[in-house]
């Protein structure tokens, strides 16, 4: 295959994907030539679409525009999500073009600049997002790839130049190991994606191996994981660590602990300890780059958070919507932490869509244990995004071994009549499906 730099012709399948869709930005901003397929249409295919890319969304087969045809000049992209047996994807294996799947162009695009990957199942996208704003706000020449809408910028691609990559390093389908990065993070190593690996112990392992991809001193690891570095924290013996925490205003105040000395009094306006963890492990890399430790205070404080990450959608009196992305049990706790934090004494209604049913029948139990700490619950139906059903793994399963007496299961039209009408003063909806479109709905009837 040619170098990146001299192929014109860049075919995404899946590309209203939230990683595909910034690598065709990427491409876009580039001047290559950029077009592809999605399933449905969305706000993401929308912008692509007012950037110039040719966005289809009917399987075209053997009818692709001629400007692909042209295999040497012409690299497709596809997303894993997408039965091999697509017609456009059967076209081009067929006619003898490069295909690459998304986590290996991503590798191409970063192994080309100094890197800086953010792995873990949990907080990979908050924690790249802040690492790139970092970067971005004190002048750094950074490209980084979002997996989420950043509001600073809204988009999945933030832009400042090509010598430093940031990028989101993927456990799936151990896509990660696809990267040569020269500093990189690992947040957490919950066990997931378990039709993917064997077990627990199979995922540990493997971000261990991601891990030894750099010397012990590039490493920025949870304190406690297994695996040497430099160990981040709060409020504990962590090489970098948040010191001093307080909330000031419905805003965490803090000092940044590091080796060469203490950053006082930063501000960071997301909730939840979790996310002051991942603004510590972002600092730490931003330090460990070289970035002028002093700007780094204004830049924290000026960064907005990512779509879906904790979002207000709706604030009165009376009412608080939040809107999350989260979709394991892990995240759900910190979800419910962050919401006792911030409105303590208040009940809330958690609303709540299960993604895959692989994921559902993995942690039934944990997602119970969970969720039964909310005043009440509210479930969706599965979603099954690349999945087919599992017998006996259905959100009736999973709302049954839940203990708090509060609970229902409804269907996707019935939202906006239930949080109108609720008298919970804090409702949270969760989930990595079609939940994050239904929100929009619920927001705009408020």
């Amino acid at each position: 295959m040619k170098a990146l730099n001299d192929i014109q012709n860049f075919y995404f399948i899946g590309i209203g994907g939230i990683g595909m869709s910034g690598l065709a930005f990427y491409f876009q901003s580039e001047g290559k030539n950029v077009a592809g397929y999605d399933k449905t249409p969305s706000d993401v295919t929308t912008k692509l679409q007012e950037a110039g890319v040719a966005v289809h969304f009917q399987d075209k087969g053997d009818a692709i525009d001629e400007t692909f045809a042209d295999k040497e000049n012409t690299l497709v992209i596809y997303t894993p999500a997408v039965p091999n047996t697509m017609g456009e994807l059967v076209r081009f294996r067929e006619s003898g073009h490069t295909l690459k799947k998304r986590a290996e162009v991503l590798g191409l695009i970063a192994n080309q600049s100094f890197s800086l990957a953010v792995a873990g199942t949990h907080g990979k996208t908050t924690t790249s997002s802040i690492l790139g704003h970092l970067l971005a706000a004190t002048g750094a020449p950074v490209t980084a790839f979002v997996g989420g809408i950043t509001n600073n910028y809204n988009g999945n691609l933030i832009q400042n130049g090509n010598d430093i990559t940031v990028v989101e390093a993927d456990e799936f389908d151990r896509s990660f190991l696809q990267l040569t990065p020269d500093i990189l993070c690992i947040t957490s190593m919950d066990a997931d994606h378990l039709d993917i690996y064997e077990d627990e112990a199979d995922l540990v392992a493997t971000f261990q191996e991601f891990g030894s991809l750099v010397a012990p001193e590039k490493r920025f690891i949870r304190n406690g994981l297994p695996l040497a570095g430099n160990t981040v924290g709060i409020e504990d013996d962590a090489t970098y660590s948040a010191q001093n925490v307080r909330i000031v205003d419905g805003a965490y105040h803090f000092d940044f602990k590091y080796p060469e000395g203490v950053l006082k009094d930063l501000k960071f306006t997301l909730p939840g300890r979790h996310n002051l963890f991942n603004a510590t492990t972002a600092l730490s890399m931003a330090v460990a780059n070289g970035t002028p430790v002093a700007k780094l205070p204004e830049a924290l404080a000026s960064y907005a958070g990512v779509n879906r990450r904790f979002t207000y959608r709706y604030q009165s009196q009376y009412k608080v919507l939040i809107d999350d992305y989260a979709h394991h049990p892990t995240e759900i706790a910190a979800v419910y932490q962050s919401i006792k934090e911030m409105y303590p004494g208040e009940e809330v209604l958690a609303i709540f869509q299960p993604h895959l049913f692989s994921r559902t029948k993995d942690f039934m139990a944990d997602f119970a244990t969970e969720l039964s700490r909310f005043d009440e619950v509210v479930l969706l139906d599965i979603y099954p995004a690349r999945e087919l059903p599992i017998e006996g793994i259905t959100s009736q399963a999973l709302l049954d071994k839940m203990t708090l007496s509060n609970k229902e299961i409804v269907t996707k039209n019935r939202l906006p009549e239930i949080v109108t009408a609720s008298n919970k003063k804090i409702i949270v909806m969760m989930g990595a499906g079609d939940i994050g479109v239904e929100i929009l709905k619920v927001t705009k009837i408020l």
